[in-house]
């Protein structure tokens, strides 16, 4: 692959103040909001580490989640957590604009980290825009000038033109971190010519835009099968024809559209075996996990996670495959029981011996609860960010970076 965006060893560091912007939002549990996974925290270590071993200030930009969302909270557990996997203090301060950010950015001294405020808090980092919109935000406005390099280390948020991802490479030299560019590089050697079958699982708690992304990689040959699990699956079956009952509708209410049901039904009737939907969802009744086939629903219980039966049938098609992809777990991992699918799932795609790929916060913490992480070929930062990579589209951020190399060709220095 060409080189066309730069990255750490493009530039010279030293003295420098440089504005590091990474995705750290993680996992956290509902009842405490305490952070439950950090493997997005640990993946930028290797970055940070670098800044500060050649002896730049660092300043961090991050966000976690969004504002309305119950996971919206400030990152200093984050900090907390940096500091414990990098072994040097990050200062925090709850402030990404005003007057504290701007005088703690300026008391920064070299080989020092200090992570500013959620970005999101900001109304202007979601405003809609592209890189030259975004450059005249406030955020660029109030801190390009106190910086020397931007760098990029937010995979998971790339496919985002938000002002804090994309704004910063319009003014100032700017370059991609260690884990930006060995997810790039490393998803265009995998990806670029599969080894077939190529099987993509798709699940989570996303499903408005799963037709489009099946439409796409099957019909561009990217994938040989699309397995659908998660509330996608349950989706589907009700595009079927199923009736998976009150409980599981509920549940999928905010993207169950007219539209987003007529595309899966679209999908069925163009793709027919290549999409395939569980045989049977597993519920909690009575306090125990039990499977039940889709020809006895609906149910009064939710479905919590694809049946036994449903299991196996996928597990023989993902150990057959040679590529398989996995994006977003197969039900509600974190209730005891219920993870039986997603951990079934995964464990045939690093028994295929094939290419396997995973991506996205939850499926890449799931991994790593089952002692299965490294065993899959790449398990990327990027949910959404590595859906869009994988269907050609481009990436905000990665065009972003493009540009300023071109823009700042030899002014680095």
């Amino acid at each position: 692959m060409v080189k066309d965006f730069n990255t750490l060893e493009d530039f010279d560091v030293r003295d420098k103040t440089v504005l590091l912007r990474v995705d750290i939002n993680c996992p956290l549990d509902r009842e405490n909001l305490r952070i439950v996974n950090d493997s997005r925290i640990r993946r930028i270590v290797p970055t940070v580490r670098e800044l500060v071993g050649k002896r730049a200030k660092v300043v961090m930009l991050a966000h976690q989640s969004r504002k309305g969302k119950w996971d919206f909270i400030p990152l200093d557990q984050h900090a907390v957590l940096l500091s414990k996997h990098l072994g040097v203090p990050v200062r925090y301060v709850d402030d990404v604009i005003g007057e504290d950010a701007i005088r703690a950015i300026k008391e920064t001294r070299v080989g020092q980290v200090l992570l500013l405020g959620n970005v999101r808090g900001l109304d202007s980092e979601t405003a809609k825009g592209d890189m030259f919109v975004q450059s005249e935000g406030e955020i660029v406005e109030k801190l390009a000038p106190l910086i020397d390099y931007y760098v990029c280390d937010a995979f998971g948020a790339s496919h985002r033109s938000q002002c804090s991802l994309v704004g910063f490479p319009v003014k100032v030299p700017s370059a991609s971190g260690r884990l930006m560019a060995k997810e790039v590089f490393a998803l265009n050697a995998i990806f670029g010519n599969p080894r077939r079958p190529s099987v993509f699982i798709m699940g989570g708690a996303k499903f408005g835009d799963v037709s489009e992304f099946i439409d796409r990689v099957l019909s561009n040959g990217t994938a040989d099968t699309v397995i659908l699990v998660g509330l996608a699956g349950n989706a589907y079956l009700l595009a079927r024809g199923v009736d998976i009952g009150e409980a599981s509708s509920k549940v999928l209410s905010d993207e169950l559209t007219p539209e987003n049901l007529q595309a899966a039904k679209d999908i069925l009737a163009k793709y027919g075996q290549k999409v395939l939907l569980p045989v049977d969802v597993a519920v909690e009744r009575d306090g125990k996990r039990v499977s039940v086939n889709i020809g006895d629903m609906p149910t009064a219980e939710p479905a919590l996670d694809i049946g036994d039966a449903t299991a196996e049938k996928f597990r023989k098609v993902i150990e057959s495959s040679k590529t398989c992809f996995m994006s977003g777990p197969a039900g509600m991992i974190e209730k005891d029981g219920f993870e039986i699918g997603t951990r079934v799932l995964m464990k045939a795609m690093v028994d295929s011996g094939g290419q396997s790929v995973i991506g996205g916060g939850h499926t890449g913490g799931a991994a790593e609860r089952f002692d299965l992480a490294d065993r899959f070929s790449y398990v990327s930062t990027g949910g959404g960010a590595l859906e869009t990579f994988l269907l050609g589209e481009p990436l905000p951020v990665i065009e972003a970076l493009k540009y300023s190399r071109k823009e700042f060709s030899g002014k680095q220095e």
